[in-house]
């Protein structure tokens, strides 16, 4: 009874509250203090990090890498704490940084793949076992990484001790320092791999909570969004204070049940929670199921089809929700679309702690993960409905015949053969390895007959050199009540001609590369533009151009860069009814030869427009026909919901009319103006309040930034703008017209990263903003840097000042003691430099001394200069683009030794002088990386190295004889290296 008096309230609580549920935003709701009681082991971790090993042993495989183990039941916190380290500022030290969820049975070419898309920000396109090794071993060659492992199992310890050789081999080449971290639920996995990188196995093992530190978390999550909580609340804390008793210290369990507290701030409905039979039960899936229970029905179903997918699945917000529509199950609500309320539904999730945000992927923004015990606990209780085959057919034998949601996970044929006697179904979700000709004779059959289904998932994205062309079968025309369709397939050749049946499609997403033998005009079936219920399409190569009449899908929410074209169903008349845009991007303006003919895509009336792009090609720049650009730009003013334009390529001389008035621009956010040759003045962008991000390239006409400031507006200049690149503006002479300047203070408050490139008429760097972390300098006619600023300290982090031949001075040495925070100084191909200011005697005796991690220079001269001198500690040094420089004066030499204690990691590059290297390296007693090219084609012999070097590298670019000289296989001065770890000596030039 006390459960379906709290499931009623929860329904009821949910009635009352709609309005305000549709209001709601994400970012309110979540806590940021998930590692509360996990501060002494996040420490010992980050301590753990800063050494350089854990093990003494020098000859072993593994000798550069330390491992550590995080073990603990279900639901303690493992990957909480690790992600919390991950994204500390103390793993900017490595060079390299990889993240990969492992799961119950791993795949040995998927962990590597997992890596490799880690680094290089795509799926590696390799077939074999070998191929994928020699990759990663060629990426983290030398290279100090930094790896997490996470949810790691056990099934069998000698088959997966054999695996995990195979997955760990390639990183044995990587540098010095490097670590692996990895999560587990027992310790007999820690030990397993200790033994195969034969290291001594070191754990840290996490604990249920203390009841206090439990209590606070369940607080976190019950009060969120809760400001300054009344005293009535007191007697809500008390009766936190009994559930968590039963929360067994599981952090897991705190935030789900914080969770379904926060749905109703009622003492009923949390006496009902605290009596709930379910928190008796002693068990964590009890505790999770109660969350399951307690969700309107609407969300149960959309949470539900979460778990057809893999274990440690990244769930992309948007992608989830066009799932939710295609399946009916989102309740619609006047005034409000269907994707805003299923993002609405998804925040709800999140904030009951059933998803949580984990990264930022670089294909689909913020992705999204379900932890795994919440994976595995949701997946029994709603397996009525949601059935899956995997790998054992057991399985398919306690799935009924009637279940609507299938989601297969197998290589095995002879299984997803069994999916034909499920005839109910809506969803079906395939994942298997690669597209093949087998997979093929297997859809066959499945689609033969006129199903119910409404959403279709295929995911085969493995590469595989295939004889035949790969197409999805003919008969998918069969399944004419499709509202989604997602391929994500290896080697597509094109899409069937019956697509064109399925008239009720929602969505079309073709994701993975296109077949080489692919035709372009033969990719899409001819008649595309009949699918009138399409919201939203994602196809490769840019397909999306080819679709002619596509003015017919008004229903498209995205339209990214169709090139319009002046024949007849390509012209930018088709955009007249397609108002349901919310992003737009038009190519190819240049076509467009008649301005009033840009009025007809009625962009103004698209209320929905946030993000719009308007692109000329390159050809065009050569125009003159500069009266109808500026025509054709009048004629294409968007609604005043824009948030982010782009406009490239452009050659009117002049802004649009539409962007002389603040108001109808007024909620921009983020600008782009690219390769815009003739523009003169810009908008005033200066006085738009919501403007973060300002990039201009290429606009070799523009004198000012702001032209019109008015010097009696109450507002700061550019009062939000976090982002200002500009580059290769030649005529830019200031950033007012005529003088005007803001008072102090108001220009760029809230300015974090300036970018000036080749603006050679800029007569000076603005007042340094208050909040400015990183200044680049490249191309730039000053004689010296301006480093005004009323900040103190000053928080710069990153300064770079490159490729400025008339500087002689930078004002370091007057501002050091103000510049604590500076951590990367960037000095190169400034060759009258002389001075880095006026070091006073006063800072010597109150230790105002650099403290710097990295810094970049190309004349070593410039080390000689104060504050540089006296710099007090340094991690890596860059000594490149010098084509001068022979050899290293004494005085740097003996620089060179007054870091030595701090001095890590050195780097030669570009030298095409250089004949020898300083001496003094022998004496660098913490060096531990030494890297000599590219480009530095004279030296031909090393110095002394010292003992503590662990790593050198000899890349492109270096003397032949150099590497010679010291060649594995016979090198007459090997023997003078042999003491280092890891050698690396490029075989090409």
């Amino acid at each position: 009874m006390l459960l379906l008096h709290l499931l009623d309230s929860a329904k009821q609580e949910h009635k009352g509250h709609e309005v305000d549920f549709y209001k709601t935003r994400e970012t309110g709701y979540l806590p940021n203090n998930d590692l509360i009681g996990r501060r002494k082991e996040k420490e010992f971790v980050m301590e753990w990090l800063r050494n350089p090993s854990n093990d003494s042993r020098e000859t072993d495989l593994y000798r550069n890498t330390s491992l550590l183990s995080i073990a603990g039941h279900g639901g303690m916190g493992k990957t909480t704490l690790l992600q919390h380290v991950y994204n500390d500022e103390i793993t900017q030290e490595f060079d390299l940084k990889m993240w990969v969820c492992v799961s119950n049975n791993f795949d040995v070419k998927k962990v590597i793949a997992d890596m490799l898309e880690c680094l290089k920000k795509e799926r590696p396109r390799l077939e074999t076992l070998g191929a994928l090794q020699r990759r990663l071993e060629e990426e983290v060659m030398s290279k100090k990484f930094l790896l997490v492992l996470d949810d790691i199992w056990e099934q069998d310890e000698e088959k997966d001790k054999i695996k995990w050789e195979d997955v760990l081999a390639p990183l044995a080449s990587g540098g010095f320092g490097s670590k692996i971290l990895l999560t587990t639920r027992t310790d007999s996995v820690a030990l397993m791999f200790a033994k195969v990188i034969k290291k001594k196995k070191e754990i840290v093992k996490l604990q249920g909570l203390e009841e206090d530190e439990c209590l606070h978390l369940l607080n976190s999550h019950a009060f969120a969004g809760v400001e300054n909580p009344p005293d009535d609340h007191k007697k809500l804390r008390a009766i936190a204070g009994e559930i968590v008793k039963k929360l067994l210290g599981s952090p897991l369990a705190a935030k789900v049940i914080g969770g379904i507290l926060n749905d109703n701030l009622d003492e009923r409905h949390w006496r009902t929670v605290l009596e709930s039979n379910l928190l008796s039960q002693n068990s964590i899936h009890s505790i999770l199921r109660l969350s399951y229970i307690v969700l309107s029905n609407h969300l149960q179903n959309c949470f539900a089809i979460c778990c057809m997918f893999p274990h440690d699945h990244k769930f992309d917000k948007d992608d989830l929700v066009r799932m939710w529509i295609a399946l009916g199950f989102i309740q619609p609500s006047q005034g409000m679309i269907m994707e805003d309320i299923g993002r609405r539904y998804f925040d709800v999730l999140v904030k009951k702690a059933l998803f949580d945000k984990v990264g930022y992927g670089y294909k689909v923004g913020y992705y999204y993960k379900m932890h795994d015990l919440i994976y595995e606990s949701a997946s029994n209780f709603f397996a009525q409905e949601c059935g899956k085959l995997v790998n054992d057919e057991e399985s398919s034998l306690k799935i009924y015949e009637t279940i609507r949601h299938l989601s297969v996970q197998t290589i095995n044929l002879d299984i997803i053969r069994k999916i034909e006697k499920f005839k109910h179904l809506h969803s079906l979700f395939l994942f298997y390895e690669y597209f093949n000709k087998d997979l093929w004779s297997a859809l066959i059959e499945i689609f033969k007959a006129p199903r119910s289904l409404r959403l279709l998932y295929v995911y085969a994205p493995g590469f595989k050199m295939l004889p035949q062309e790969i197409m999805l079968p003919q008969e998918i025309g069969n399944l004419i009540h499709l509202r989604y369709l997602n391929i994500n397939a290896f080697a597509l050749i094109r899409l069937p001609r019956s697509l064109s049946n399925l008239y009720h499609l929602q969505y079309i997403i073709c994701d993975g590369w296109v077949s080489s033998k692919s035709e372009v005009d033969g990719f899409l079936p001819s008649d595309f533009n009949n699918f009138s219920n399409l919201r939203y399409m994602r196809l490769p190569n840019n397909y999306i151009s080819l679709i002619s009449g596509i003015g017919k899908l008004k229903y498209l929410q995205e339209l990214n860069k169709f090139g319009f074209r002046d024949v007849s169903g390509y012209r930018i008349g088709e955009l007249e009814n397609m108002n349901d845009l919310c992003k737009l991007g038009i190519n190819c303006l240049e076509n467009v030869k008649d301005a009033e003919k840009a009025c007809s895509a009625k962009l103004c009336e698209k209320r929905r427009l946030t993000d719009l792009t308007l692109c000329w090609s390159w050809s065009h720049t050569d125009s003159r026909n500069t009266d109808l650009d500026e025509n054709i730009l009048d004629n294409l003013q968007p609604p005043k919901c824009l948030r982010n334009l782009s406009i490239e390529r452009y050659i009117g001389a002049r802004s649009a009319i539409w962007m002389n008035n603040v108001n109808p621009i007024f909620n921009l956010e983020k600008i782009n103006f690219t390769g815009c040759m003739e523009w003169e003045t810009l908008p005033p962008f200066g006085q738009l309040p919501f403007l973060k991000s300002l990039e201009l390239f290429k606009m070799p006409k523009v004198k000012w930034l702001e032209s019109k400031f008015n010097g009696n507006y109450k507002c700061h200049a550019f009062p939000l703008l976090e982002k200002l690149y500009i580059e290769r503006l030649e005529a830019l002479e200031d950033w007012f017209e005529a003088g005007i300047a803001p008072e102090d203070g108001s220009l760029f408050p809230c300015l974090i990263e300036l970018k000036l490139n080749y603006c050679p008429k800029l007569k000076e760097l603005p007042c340094l903003p208050t909040k400015l972390k990183s200044l680049r300098i490249e191309f730039m006619e000053w004689k010296t840097l301006n480093f005004c600023s009323n900040s103190n300290p000053i928080p710069l982090e990153t300064l770079e000042v490159s490729r400025c031949p008339n500087i002689t001075s930078l004002p370091l040495a007057d501002e050091i003691a103000r510049l604590a925070a500076l951590r990367y100084l960037k000095i190169r191909d400034c060759p009258n430099l002389i001075s880095l200011g006026r070091y006073r005697e006063v800072e010597t005796t109150n230790n105002c001394h650099l403290i710097l991690n990295n810094l970049s220079i190309s004349d070593p001269s410039v080390l000689l200069m104060e504050p540089l001198r006296s710099i007090a500690s340094l991690k890596e040094l860059s000594i490149e683009y010098n084509d001068e420089l022979v050899s290293f004066p004494n005085e740097a030499e003996q620089w060179l030794l007054k870091v030595r204690p701090s001095l890590s990691e050195l780097e030669f590059r570009w030298l095409k002088s250089l004949e020898s290297l300083p001496s003094s390296l022998e004496s660098l007693s913490s060096l531990q990386k030494l890297s000599i090219g590219y480009d530095v084609p004279m030296l031909r012999e090393l110095p002394n190295l010292p003992p503590s070097l662990k790593s050198l590298e000899i890349l492109g670019g270096c003397h032949p004889e150099l590497k010679e000289r010291y060649r594995e296989d016979g090198g007459a001065d090997r023997h003078k290296i042999a003491h280092i770890p890891n050698i690396h000596i490029s075989t090409g030039y």
